[in-house]
């Protein structure tokens, strides 16, 4: 059974979006671990380009999808 580009979309972006908020705490956990906590104040600055990012990785893969199936 194939998926709707729609449905395709919005699960991209719920994985994407689950992807970046199970990973942070992770991230600032084992930061702090080590003992870098002074970078963290950079840490999010970067989660919305990666969430940008994501979204357009899957709007390019929906872009090529349906230039091939023409």
């Amino acid at each position: 059974m194939a998926m709707k580009d729609g449905n395709l979309l919005a699960a991209g972006v719920a994985a994407g979006l689950a992807a970046i908020c199970c990973a942070a705490p992770v991230v600032v956990a084992a930061i702090g671990a080590v003992g870098l906590t002074a970078w963290l104040a950079e840490v999010g600055n970067v989660l919305v380009p990666a969430l940008i990012l994501c979204v357009g990785l899957i709007g390019f893969g929906l872009y090529r999808k349906q230039r091939r199936e023409r």
